[in-house]
């Protein structure tokens, strides 16, 4: 009976933590700045912040921008194939179509995302009328909670 008793309560622990990250919320957030470009460029200019938080499988953005010369057009989630690195558009946001305004969206990610999120292979990039290729960018960043 304690033999029982003891396997039950160490594939109870061994099982805790995992509840326990799953039930949890984690905290990602990006600053907005210029993206790179070869030469100087006046229309690539502005700023701003987005915050994403992690729950489950489900991320959820929210941020804002201010600065732009033109107007936004479209807010994007990318992977990169390595942190610094331009990669591929993944999941589209939604984005107020001014020089300054909102960003947001959510979306369920799979266990293989989560992982590359966690790696700050995640980046959020913000187009605008005269930046077609990307005026502001920040990478997605985990939080430590204080």
């Amino acid at each position: 009976m304690r033999q029982i008793f003891v396997w039950t309560l160490v594939g109870a622990l061994a099982g805790a933590p995992a509840a326990t990250r799953a039930q949890g919320s984690k905290t990602y957030r990006a600053r907005l700045s210029p993206m790179p470009v070869p030469t100087f460029t006046p229309t690539v200019v502005g700023s701003g912040s987005v915050t994403a938080t992690l729950n489950g499988p489900k991320l959820v953005i929210a941020g804002t921008f201010a600065g732009l010369n033109t107007a936004a057009t479209e807010a994007r989630v990318h992977k990169s194939p390595k942190p610094g690195l331009r990669g591929a558009p993944l999941f589209d946001l939604s984005v107020t179509g001014g020089t300054s305004g909102t960003i947001a969206g959510q979306m369920d990610l799979t266990a293989a995302q989560v992982q590359e999120l966690a790696e700050g292979r995640f980046y959020v990039q913000l187009h605008s009328e005269k930046a077609a290729e990307g005026n502001l960018w920040g990478w997605l960043l985990a939080q430590d909670k204080p």
